[in-house]
């Protein structure tokens, strides 16, 4: 029986809802801000997939990493759009908390990782 691989279903289940805003944002004509979201934001899940098959612990932990930086920079440009008034409260409130997590996350088996 495989184990549920918790960060890789949410950052997987996040990327989907970032393609999504990015649709919103592109009705709403903001292309600029909206493109650097999209990009950080599946990037997320996209290194986490790499990390699963790393070649060494090294490996692993330089893929999670660059997965924590790609989440701390999709939070800015969600944090920006939401003060640019891009994003409206509700838009905003309904994903930040899984950015915040997933960064939690993240930092969490980055940093339990490098002790071991």
């Amino acid at each position: 029986m495989e184990r549920k691989n918790i960060i890789k279903e949410k950052s997987f289940a996040f990327a989907i809802e970032v393609v999504n805003l990015y649709k919103v944002l592109a009705e709403k004509k903001e292309f600029v801000l909206s493109r650097q979201m999209l990009r950080s934001g599946t990037s997320i899940g996209a290194n986490i997939r790499e990390a699963e098959h790393a070649q060494s612990r090294a490996d692993f932990i330089h893929k999670l990493s660059i997965s924590l930086k790609e989440a701390n920079e999709t939070e800015y440009w969600l944090d920006l759009l939401h003060e640019t008034k891009y994003l409206s409260e509700i838009e905003f409130l309904s994903i930040k908390p899984k950015i915040t997590e997933l960064l939690r996350l993240l930092t969490s088996i980055v940093k339990t990782t490098k002790s071991i």
